[in-house]
């Protein structure tokens, strides 16, 4: 009988590996590598990259500048992304919200999370024009997409019996909300905020691409001019500061997940 539960798991597990590897084989055919195309490519990339260096830092000021305008875009993106976040988690949660208020909430956030935030951003500069506040409000609606998401994940997974022993000695939704579901969900949503505001740093830079302000507006002015050097002054700067704050939320998170 042991045997033979072995050699069902071989079994299964065999499937599973062919199963994968089908999947990856289809999926290579799909997207018609040619390695002798890879092969050649190589000494094109190569010249490519060479006129990125070396840096300009005549431009340094500029990329600075550039940068802190990223920066408030980013703070300001999270945050009020963050806070419309909050009543769509709790209506997306299914242990705080009836299930037809959870599937509208659902749908709101996988609508939401299918615009690419380059169409968010063309779609806000078309409304207030080119510049910062276009890109301010495509992270608000981007950051929507995933921190409702996570918010609703961690509603979710609050210890039920903490909320039962509330309700057991009477307390109200509010209390139950203020001492049970608080407490335990704060210090994730801290985390996943955090996290939010640094990835958005990043993906402001590439709202520039359609003029929505920041740093990345002036690193594709400037390749777009074929000044090269100066886009590299670019992006050295956003690496130092991305990394800086990565650096920093990271250690932050660390000491909210010990609260």
């Amino acid at each position: 009988m042991k045997n033979l539960a072995n050699l069902y798991q071989w079994v299964k597990y065999l499937l599973i590996f062919i199963v994968v590897v089908a999947v990856y084989t289809w999926s290579l055919q799909g997207i018609k590598v040619d390695t002798q195309v890879m092969q050649d490519s190589w000494q094109y990339v190569t010249k490519f990259l060479a006129d990125f260096f070396p840096p300009n830092w005549e431009v340094l000021d500029i990329a600075v500048k550039a940068l802190i305008e990223t920066i408030q875009m980013s703070l300001w993106g999270t945050t009020i992304g963050a806070i419309l976040s909050i009543p769509i988690a709790i209506a997306s949660a299914r242990n705080t919200a009836p299930i037809w208020l959870r599937w509208i909430a659902n749908f709101l956030q996988n609508a939401v999370r299918s615009v690419p935030s380059i169409i968010l951003g063309l779609i806000f500069v078309a409304a207030t024009g080119l510049g910062a506040p276009a890109g301010t409000l495509a992270l608000s609606i981007y950051t929507i997409g995933y921190l409702a998401k996570f918010y609703q994940q961690a509603i979710e997974a609050v210890d039920s019996r903490s909320l039962e022993s509330l309700q057991v000695i009477g307390a109200s939704k509010l209390q139950i909300a203020q001492y049970g579901i608080l407490p335990q969900v704060l210090p994730l949503a801290l985390g996943y905020t955090l996290w939010m505001f640094e990835y958005n740093i990043r993906a402001a830079s590439v709202l520039g691409v359609v003029g929505a302000g920041g740093i990345g507006f002036q690193l594709k002015s400037y390749i777009d001019g074929f000044e090269y050097t100066k886009a590299t002054t670019m992006m050295l700067v956003l690496l130092v500061v991305v990394t800086l704050i990565d650096a920093l939320s990271s250690k932050l998170r660390q000491r909210l997940e010990q609260i």
